[in-house]
């Protein structure tokens, strides 16, 4: 296998195809495609090796269909929105080709993630003889890859689970999402939840928080939302007694959604003004800066990782596994700010492991379902190193005694 098609020429999208272009041994036909065509040939004109591009409309499945018959690639990497996910999966199905992505399907009439819909799809891939890889981002992805690597390797069972997002990062606009602005808003102001004793349990938007102290960054206040490998880490993880997700926000970043949730601007549902039909999030994100657009001014750190607690040989044990990642440094080698570099980055790495054969089999499988031991070997090659560091649990003690 030689050859990539990537659907997609946002902020991380750019990312992966750039990546895919630093490794011509791998990828020896790269294509990029999106709805706006002038994004992909920027992307062109900034890769280090040539690539081809062109448009599509990845929410018909027989525009991407003509696109996989003409380009004939091996792997489809859908770097869209979530939006696209199931349309892109149909068109593999119907053309054959392997499939991967970064974040899970989700309908644009309802703020609602979960890995259902794709999951549906895994005997129709199974017996068309192709893979599906769901969810070859940071979290999900990575986050998921250091689950599974940890299981493996530095416990006999993993009993607490606690992911950590701290985004440290200054880019100076008033406002503004790192990645696309739909999707960020749309997963902050939905209800949160977390996994306890095998069930969900519900809490009010931003309503439970705790100070978490992160590598290289130091104490961040973090508060607790759902995020969606929980779902498939909960049926994959053994012994799994709790987990959770925690991101930091800015107070600034609170106090624009804040009033942009009560003058209705991140609604979802249309509204009709002058005598056209809208839907205000759709309309706001395009009042706000592109999230590639922050990445020259961008300083700061990412920091993310999985703070484990389980057993191993009869002791209790707890390790925090993780990654830092500069904006600048990474603006300097590839043009990006870091949260499209810890995306697209791990996204190219996934498709490598494809197209190399590391990763294989027939059906759909989140990323923890596939060896960790060849991945996180090539992230760190790539550009992402990671860290394994054992913990005093007393050290996180208000995180460990919170909700």
């Amino acid at each position: 296998m030689d050859s990539i098609l990537i659907i997609g020429a946002g902020a991380a999208g750019s990312v992966a195809a750039k990546k895919c272009a630093m490794n011509r041994d791998v990828f020896a036909k790269i294509h990029l495609a999106s709805r706006t065509l002038e994004k992909c040939l920027k992307v062109q004109k900034e890769c280090a090796t040539p690539i081809t591009v062109s448009q599509v409309d990845a929410d018909d499945v027989s525009q991407v269909v003509a696109l996989i018959e003409e380009k004939r690639p091996d792997l489809v990497l859908n770097m869209a929105l979530p939006y696209q996910d199931l349309p892109v999966m149909d068109a593999c199905l119907e053309t054959g080709v392997h499939y991967m992505d970064t974040a899970n399907y989700e309908p644009r009439d309802e703020a609602r993630y979960s890995y259902t819909w794709q999951w549906a799809y895994h005997d129709r891939f199974k017996d068309r003889g192709i893979m599906a890889v769901l969810g070859c981002g940071f979290d999900p992805g990575v986050i998921s890859i250091f689950c599974a690597y940890a299981q493996r390797h530095l416990f006999d069972e993993i009993h607490y689970i606690d992911i950590v997002d701290c985004n440290d990062g200054q880019h100076g606009k008033a406002f503004a999402t790192n990645f696309n602005p739909e999707i960020n808003i749309r997963e902050v102001t939905q209800r949160g939840k977390y996994w306890k004793e095998g069930s969900w349990i519900e809490i009010d938007p931003m309503s439970v928080s705790c100070m978490i102290d992160y590598p290289e960054v130091g104490p961040r206040k973090s508060y607790l939302i759902y995020h969606e490998e929980e779902e498939s880490l909960v049926l994959n993880i053994k012994g799994l007694k709790q987990i959770r997700f925690w991101m930091t926000f800015s107070d600034n970043y609170l106090k624009h959604l804040e009033v942009l949730q009560n003058v209705g601007l991140t609604r979802i549902d249309p509204v009709v003004y002058k005598g056209v039909e809208i839907v205000p999030l759709e309309f706001l994100k395009q009042l706000l800066p592109e999230p590639s657009s922050l990445a020259e001014n961008y300083t700061g750190k990412t920091s993310i990782g999985a703070i484990m607690r389980g057993v191993k040989d009869g002791r209790q044990e707890a390790c925090f596994m993780y990654n830092v990642c500069d904006h600048a440094q990474t603006y300097r080698e590839i043009g990006a700010q870091a949260v499209s570099y810890t995306t697209g980055v791990p996204a190219a790495t996934g498709a490598m492991m494809v197209m190399k054969g590391l990763w294989s089999g027939t059906g759909v499988f989140n990323v923890e379902q596939l060896p960790p031991e060849p991945f996180i070997e090539e992230l760190a090659r790539q550009g992402l190193p990671w860290h394994v560091r054992k913990i005093d649990p007393r050290s996180y003690k208000e995180l460990f005694e919170t909700a």
